[in-house]
């Protein structure tokens, strides 16, 4: 099942892409990106799984390749970069859920993802993990829209 890592944020997203297309002509291996980037590669790892799962890069054998759909997104204007996190979140956790919910609590969509076996945000934390990856990808994108304190609408 994929979901978008609570440790995932779009400025992730925008960096890894920029880096991998402008400084390794799309293609690294993990590793390597990861030392060059002065980063521990466990602690990039949220945003490659991410970027894969939203279709931005693939995987394998130790190498991330920049998709077209990543060049798309480093190649496009704020609006265009937004209308393609929007579409490509909604087939993964936890905004499917939250599409079908189409409005919801924090507390509802707990729930309902614990009832389908998301696991990502079962913790002491979850629940703040979990407003922060609402508004991180689903607020910033315009797929959700938040109506209270702790209340999003799907906007679609």
């Amino acid at each position: 099942m994929d979901v978008i890592d609570p440790n995932a944020r779009v400025v992730d997203l925008v960096g890894l892409l920029t880096v991998l297309n402008n400084n390794y002509e799309g293609k690294a291996d993990l590793y390597e990106l990861a030392m060059d980037l002065g980063i521990d590669i466990d602690d990039m790892m949220p945003i490659v799984y991410t970027a894969s799962y939203l279709g931005f890069v693939t995987i394998g054998g130790g190498d991330i390749i920049i998709s077209d759909k990543g060049i798309q997104f480093i190649n496009s204007n704020i609006k265009e970069r937004k209308r393609l996190i929007s579409d490509s979140i909604k087939d993964v956790e936890p905004f499917k859920t939250a599409i079908d919910l189409k409005e919801f609590t924090l507390d509802d969509l707990l729930s309902e993802l614990e009832r389908r076996g998301v696991q990502n945000y079962n913790s002491p934390q979850g629940k703040y993990d979990l407003r922060i990856t609402l508004a991180e990808w689903g607020v910033y994108s315009g797929l959700i829209s938040l109506i209270g304190e702790e209340e999003f609408r799907v906007n679609e």
